[in-house]
C-alpha cells in the first residue's frame, strides 16, 4: 500500500504508473476504469467487491470520498497496484474541505484513455446520475436503491431522472428469478389470471419485479410482506392452477406445479462482487431496465 498526503491527481496517476514499472508491468491490460462515490462507511465494502470484480473485469478502482469542512483542502490517497487481490489497480481517495465538491478535477487525470469508464454509487446517488459531474464521464452508472432509506422513493427517483446507460442494483439481483420466470413461461403455459409477490418489506427488487411482470404478463401483480430477506416467493394464478417459486433458504428455490413434481433450483443471494461482474459484462444501455424503472416511476406518481 502507498500513502500520499496532500497531493493532486496528476500525482497519484504518476505513483500508479511508477509502481507498475517497478513490477515490471509497464503496460496496464486494464480494460476500464470503475468510479465509486461513497462515504467512510460503504467504502471497504464497495472497493473490496470492486477489487475482486477485477479478476474478471482488470480496472483501475478510484474510490472518491468526499469529508466536506471548513478545515484546509487536501486529497489524501492511499494506492494499491495488481498482487494477490488480483490484477486491478486500486486508488482511495479523501477529498477534505473544499476539494470535497469537486471530485471530477481530481479523477481526470486518473481516467484511462480509450477505455470505458463505470460510475458506482453504493449509496447517496444524485438524483440524475448522467447530468453529475462524475456521471457526465460515465458509460454506466450503477446505484443501489436497497442502501437508501426510503428505498421505493428512491426507485421513484431512479426512474424519474433515468438515462440510457443507468442501472440499479435491485434490477442486477432479479436476474436469476426473471430466468428461471422467463424460461417457465416458454412452455405452455394456461392464462394468467394473476400474480403474488412475497419479500420483505419496502424491496425495491419486489417492486421491479412486480413492474416487469405486469408489464409482461398484462395481469393483476399483488406484493405482500414475507420476514424472509429479499423476495421469499413469486406466485402466479392460471387457469389452470398455481405456479410458485419459493426460496425458503439463501441458495435453494422449490418450483412447484399443479399436475408436476416438485423441482429444486439453484437461486442464490448474489453479493455485490457478482453483482458488479454481470453490470461490467455489457456496457451498453439495457433497455428493458430502462423501460421498467421508467413505468415503475410513471405509476407511482
Amino acid at each position: 500500500m502507498i500513502r500520499l498526503e496532500n497531493t493532486s491527481g496528476g500525482a497519484i496517476a504518476s505513483a500508479i504508473s511508477s509502481e507498475r514499472h517497478r513490477q515490471g508491468s509497464p503496460t496496464t491490460g486494464m480494460v476500464l476504469t470503475m468510479l465509486i462515490l461513497t462515504d467512510e462507511e460503504l467504502q471497504s465494502d464497495a472497493t473490496s467487491g470492486a477489487v475482486s470484480a477485477a479478476r474478471q473485469h482488470p480496472m483501475r478502482i478510484v474510490t472518491v470520498i468526499p469529508r466536506p469542512g471548513k478545515g484546509t483542502h487536501s486529497l489524501d490517497a492511499e494506492i494499491a497496484v495488481g498482487g494477490d487481490d488480483g490484477p486491478g489497480e486500486v486508488a482511495v481517495l479523501r477529498l477534505r474541505g473544499e476539494l470535497a465538491d469537486h471530485a471530477d478535477s481530481v479523477v481526470i487525470p486518473l481516467l484511462l484513455s480509450d477505455t470505458p469508464v463505470v460510475a458506482f454509487w453504493p449509496s447517496h446517488a444524485p438524483a440524475v446520475p448522467a447530468e453529475d459531474a462524475i456521471g457526465r464521464h460515465a458509460q454506466r452508472r450503477i446505484t443501489d436503491a436497497a442502501t437508501s432509506e426510503d428505498p421505493l422513493e428512491e426507485l421513484r427517483q431512479r426512474g424519474r431522472g433515468y438515462r440510457p446507460g443507468d442501472t440499479d442494483l435491485s434490477w442486477s439481483r432479479l436476474t436469476p428469478w426473471r430466468s428461471i420466470l422467463a424460461t417457465t413461461f416458454d412452455q405452455p403455459t394456461a392464462a394468467v389470471n394473476g400474480v403474488l409477490i412475497t419479500a420483505e418489506a419496502h424491496s425495491p427488487s419486489a417492486a421491479l419485479l412486480a413492474t416487469w411482470l405486469e408489464k409482461t404478463l398484462d395481469t393483476t401483480i399483488e406484493v405482500a410482506t414475507s420476514n424472509s430477506p429479499g423476495i421469499h416467493s413469486v406466485i402466479v394464478t392460471t387457469s389452470a392452477g398455481e405456479i410458485s417459486i419459493t426460496r425458503a433458504t439463501g441458495n435453494t428455490a422449490t418450483l412447484s406445479q399443479t399436475g408436476s413434481p416438485d423441482a429444486h433450483i439453484s437461486l442464490p443471494r448474489r453479493d455485490l462482487t457478482t453483482l458488479l461482474n454481470e453490470e461490467l459484462r455489457r456496457l451498453d444501455p439495457d433497455e428493458v431496465y430502462g423501460w421498467v424503472i421508467r413505468s415503475y416511476a410513471g405509476k407511482s406518481t
